[in-house]
């Protein structure tokens, strides 16, 4: 079997997303463009050997929809002989992309991949391509389907996060992510997104709150307190799990991922690519895994998927030297700590999606791309990536640099 190699890795700064979001006016197809633009730059690269693009994207409808991997392709001028396709695995596709490409690679029927995914937000609404899970009564109902939302007030009453728990994680996030920020540590990957005109939109992260306290975020109210009593979904979380008198509501705008705009990309290739190009590799793919988990609890995902991909690749979790796991809701992250008994100070060391954002197609691409910088300039050597999947999913990936 081959060895699978993080030849570069690049993001464009996730952008609010809403219509006074900086990246509302640039089309998901000008954002992945704007990467592959720069992987050609960075690498000299010559397209002609890229065999596929693999991109995640949920939404992929109206601008999004369409096959958008191959459409990028097509705008960036990349050569005919690349082929794409897109994937949705929900909050795991642009890690999913990466895997797809490591196991094509790894197998030796393909040689080049890029992979990662997009998320336009601000301009296709989340939600919008429907879905029979929670469209249709004949399957939501005997599955006790539940928002996700529920499902993280669910799960933080569960194992007993309060509200103060939460907000604390969240305070966290923030001040790591501006302390990042402050610190340029993610400089190495980030691709300002630039106009018709050449003129920088955005260049940072747009929803990091630097200033923000435990005594503000205690002010805004719970978001899921209508969807859960009045619209029912309380009375289902309970009749899943009975030994459960009533749902806190403790997730809000201010503890949970921010939706937002944005790209990542990863060149991936084997050992020959990088003898024919002069490339040095930056890491290799360990090994990786999905896993189904409880669907209306929904979010325990990380922590199955980790358990699995250690068992795959040989190692203990005292083997990893950062994890990466998408900060979907305060809650997620807390639980993953606690049942893995990884310290905070491993764990999203610069801040997560609570700050940042969660660009749903994208955030796996990004992740790897954070533990990657950061495993190299704190001269580390195992990242493990990972994220929890609607449905009752989750995904994860071991690197090892090289």
């Amino acid at each position: 079997m081959k060895t699978a190699y993080i030849y570069d890795a690049v993001r464009t700064p996730r952008g609010r997303g809403k219509k006074d979001g900086s990246l509302h006016e640039v089309t998901p197809v000008r954002l992945v463009t704007t990467l592959l633009d720069a992987l050609k730059e960075r690498n000299s690269l010559d397209t002609s050997l890229v065999e596929d693009i693999i991109l995640g994207c949920v939404t992929q409808i109206g601008e999004q929809g369409g096959e958008i991997a191959k459409t990028v392709s097509m705008a960036a001028g990349y050569h005919q002989r690349v082929s794409g396709v897109t994937i949705n695995r929900f909050c795991g596709s642009g890690l999913e992309a990466i895997n797809q490409a490591s196991a094509y690679i790894m197998s030796g029927q393909c040689s080049v991949i890029i992979a990662g995914g997009v998320e336009s937000m601000s301009r296709i609404e989340m939600g919008s391509d429907g879905g029979a899970w929670y469209m249709d009564p004949s399957v939501s109902i005997p599955t006790y389907f539940v928002p996700q939302g529920i499902a993280a007030d669910l799960l933080a009453t569960k194992y007993g996060y309060s509200r103060n728990d939460v907000d604390t994680f969240a305070y966290h996030s923030h001040q790591r992510a501006a302390l990042a920020w402050k610190n340029q540590y993610f400089q190495k990957s980030i691709i300002p997104v630039k106009d018709i005109n050449g003129l920088t939109l955005l260049d940072k992260d747009e929803t990091i709150r630097p200033d923000t306290t435990l005594e503000k975020l205690s002010t805004l109210e719970p978001s899921f307190v209508q969807h859960g009593q009045m619209g029912g979904f309380d009375a289902v979380a309970t009749q899943r799990y009975p030994e459960i008198e009533e749902v806190k509501h403790v997730h809000h705008a201010g503890n949970s991922s921010g939706i937002v705009d944005g790209s990542s990309l990863v060149l991936l290739g084997d050992e020959e690519f990088g003898n024919k190009t002069g490339l040095k590799p930056r890491a290799k793919i360990v090994a990786f895994a999905v896993i189904g988990t409880e669907p209306t609890i929904m979010l325990t995902g990380p922590i199955d998927a980790t358990q699995l991909v250690l068992q795959k690749a040989g190692l203990t979790i005292d083997q990893i030297d950062l994890f990466e796991v998408n900060e979907a809701f305060a809650a997620v992250v807390l639980r993953y700590m606690d049942a893995l008994k990884v310290p905070h100070d491993k764990v999203n060391v610069n801040g997560g999606a609570i700050a940042m954002g969660h660009p749903l197609g994208a955030t796996g691409a990004i992740l790897t791309n954070t533990v990657l910088d950061e495993l190299e300039r704190r001269n580390l050597q195992r990242g493990l990536i990972t994220l929890c999947i609607g449905g009752g999913m989750g995904i994860a990936t071991i690197i090892e640099r090289v």
